[in-house]
């Protein structure tokens, strides 16, 4: 009986993708990450060059980077190493600490915010006290002291990423539990017996799945933009590795004279950052009820 009820409490999946592909705006988006998706993965087979090349006509007479052309499609960095190459590798860079570092993100902020949330009393107002100071610290400002303790690296950033930015997940899913840990279904399991472990893997979170789904997808953006930032700022992924972040940071000395080399980068940040925010939207549209039938 009980499992009939929270069956019909659930958000249902039926049509969900149907709709998502209906939302123009959500096709844009997930073209965007396709392509760049492609990119990273095939970039060893695409890049004309390897990333850290330095060739010998890569610069200028005058030792300058040279402009967009036939062999430099756009052009190269003031090392004479090819941008374009160095994008599509820098591409593997983002994504893998953007999925990495979110997962991880989700993964400590659904434990918290569901241990509290159906809990409650003295471990929940520890868990959510300590939310709510990682929630006033700047998270820039941690994230820096963070890497500066550590010796910056790829996993090593994701890792740093991910323990600044749980914290939203955790005060929404605990908002959430502490709604359905009230719910009907949930006392009726309680007074049947049922244990903790049941109630929260085959009644509580399945409600919390689709939003989680948004959050992720939400949180890739924020986790890309993230690490562009603490690169460009040198606490970041480290040189010779690239990163759209480093990129921009290594020639940011030629904004005037070499341009392509700071917003060929930069507007691919932006591209990307976007690209996930539009699919996050729409889903949220998808899957939450409340918005259906809303234009």
């Amino acid at each position: 009986m009980t499992d009939v009820i929270s069956a019909e409490a659930a958000p249902q999946p039926q049509g969900a993708l149907r709709r998502l592909l209906q939302c123009k705006l959500a096709l844009i988006g997930l073209a965007l990450i396709v392509v760049v998706t492609a990119g990273a993965i095939f970039a060893p087979w695409i890049a004309p060059f390897a990333p850290e090349d330095q060739m010998f006509d890569g610069l200028t007479l005058e030792g300058a980077p040279m402009p967009p052309g036939d062999k430099f499609w756009l052009g190269t960095d003031l090392l004479g190493r090819d941008l374009f190459s160095r994008i599509l590798f820098g591409a593997r860079t983002s994504l893998v600490i953007g999925v990495v570092a979110n997962g991880l993100a989700l993964l400590i902020g659904t434990l918290i915010g569901v241990t509290a949330g159906y809990f409650r009393g003295w471990i929940g107002a520890v868990l959510m006290r300590f939310t709510d100071l990682m929630m006033a610290f700047p998270a820039l400002l941690l994230a820096i002291c963070l890497a500066a303790i550590f010796t910056p690296s790829l996993w090593i950033v994701a890792m740093v990423i991910a323990l600044v930015n749980w914290v939203q997940t955790a005060r929404v899913v605990y908002t959430e539990t502490s709604a359905l840990a009230e719910r009907e279904f949930v006392a009726a399991e309680r007074t049947l017996g049922a244990g903790t472990a049941r109630i929260l893997f085959r009644h509580i979170l399945p409600h919390l799945v689709p939003m989680i789904i948004v959050w992720g997808t939400l949180g890739i953006s924020t986790t890309v933009l993230l690490e562009a930032t603490l690169s460009y700022l040198g606490v970041g992924v480290q040189p010779p590795t690239p990163s759209w972040g480093n990129i921009i940071f290594e020639n940011q000395t030629y904004f005037q004279a070499a341009p392509w080399l700071v917003f060929i980068p930069g507007a691919a940040i932006l591209a990307l950052a976007l690209a996930f925010n539009l699919v996050g939207d729409a889903l949220r549209d998808v899957l939450d009820p409340t918005q259906r039938g809303r234009d």
